[in-house]
């Protein structure tokens, strides 16, 4: 009986549960459809403003999800600099680069096949700078090349009583095991009876398995699944940033990764629906988040539009501008509007001021004053209506 999904005598020809997936698959494919639709009818600089910020959560939450932390200034100016953007001045570090390069090609170069080389590329710059580190068992890490001879297992536990999560494909015959992948991703692009996103999981789940790299396999499987969900939408400008919907849920991840490795039965089918309706949540979610992300900031601008010539204080500007900005407005208190006390702190203002301030934002039609009365009354954003 094999223990591991690759040793069965079926794999890689994996299966699911159409019809208990479709549902589900409409739900997504609608929210990817709105969001980009959303995104690419607002102005060329905040779409690259959204691009910037999707590749950039998507590198740093790829490395968290992994327990890395980089230097996101860095990060950020590299991919500033691909597109053509103001990249703050900040110096190029080795790795950030290294990292904006690889992502870069994953997510542009969409006509270009998936070969060997490329990947090893790839994985060359995730390690960019990085040549004296080492892999789990003490050896210097096997930079732009796959994996040594050791037996690929991930464990926890006692050392002497480990238990073991996750074990690889032997290093023998590695290589012919990334050509049946690559001719299938090639081959399956347009293949109008494989939907895009399910073939975006499936690749993310085939090339982990392999797990062809002493260590980056997490990082470089989500690059490739970037592209795959590229290659779907036609389109190499990015809005979401699926990683940031993985950190979110680490845990699960690697739960559902490890639990649709193993095999319960010689003569089960390969059925990967769990995994499937996993990472189409997952997706949802990372879509929704983007979304919603999104509307803040086209709200943001719409908003200065309609107020623009109101002949606002700098303080009155200060305070729209936390409110407007507050992605988690609970953080400062403002989840249900904003009071005298709290505009007189943000602001910096004596409390005569703050409410003058907040009587000329309403007259003004810049903010909305919430029932109540005395101290307790609270004023929110007037938000422009949508056109």
């Amino acid at each position: 009986m094999p223990s591991w999904i690759w040793q069965h005598p079926d794999w890689p020809r994996l299966t699911w549960q159409a019809d208990a997936l479709a549902p589900l698959l409409r739900q997504v494919t609608l929210a990817q459809g709105a969001l980009l639709g959303r995104a690419q009818g607002s102005e060329p600089e905040l779409r690259a403003a959204f691009t910037l910020d999707a590749l950039l959560r998507n590198i740093v939450d790829s490395s968290a999800i992994e327990g890395e932390t980089l230097n996101v200034g860095s990060v950020r100016s590299s991919i500033a600099r691909r597109l053509g953007l103001a990249d703050g001045g900040i110096p190029a570090e080795a790795r950030s680069e290294g990292l904006a390069r690889m992502m870069w090609d994953a997510t542009a170069n969409l006509d270009a096949p998936l070969t060997a080389a490329r990947l090893l590329q790839w994985h060359a710059g995730l390690f960019a700078g990085d040549a004296g580190d080492a892999n789990l068992t003490g050896r210097p890490l096997r930079i732009g090349d796959w994996r040594g001879t050791d037996t690929m297992q991930v464990v926890s536990g006692r050392i002497d009583r480990p238990t073991v999560h996750f074990e690889a494909p032997p290093r023998a015959g590695l290589e012919a095991r990334i050509t049946d992948f690559l001719d299938w991703f090639n081959s399956t692009r347009d293949d109008a009876a494989l939907d895009p996103l399910l073939r975006a999981a499936l690749a993310h789940f085939w090339f982990v398995t392999l797990h062809p790299f002493d260590d980056g396999n997490g990082r470089i499987t989500r690059a490739l699944t970037d592209l795959a969900l590229a290659q779907g939408e036609r389109q190499s400008i990015r809005f979401y940033a699926m990683s940031v919907a993985i950190l979110a849920d680490r845990k699960g991840y690697y739960a559902q990764l490890e639990a649709a490795q193993k095999m319960t039965a010689a003569a089960a089918p390969l059925d990967l629906t769990p995994w499937l309706r996993w990472f189409l949540l997952t997706l949802l979610r990372a879509i929704e988040t983007a979304t919603q992300q999104i509307d803040r900031v086209l709200g943001k601008s719409r908003y200065w539009l309609q107020h623009r010539a109101q002949g606002l204080s700098a303080e009155q500007i200060k305070v729209l501008n936390r409110l407007l900005d507050g992605n988690q407005p609970e953080r400062d208190g403002f989840a249900h509007g904003i009071n005298a006390a709290q505009y007189q702190a943000v602001a910096k203002v004596s409390k005569a001021t703050a409410t003058r301030h907040l009587a000329d934002l309403v007259a003004k039609g810049c903010l909305v004053k919430l029932p109540g009365g005395g101290r307790s009354t609270r004023y929110r954003i007037a938000w422009p209506a949508l056109p």
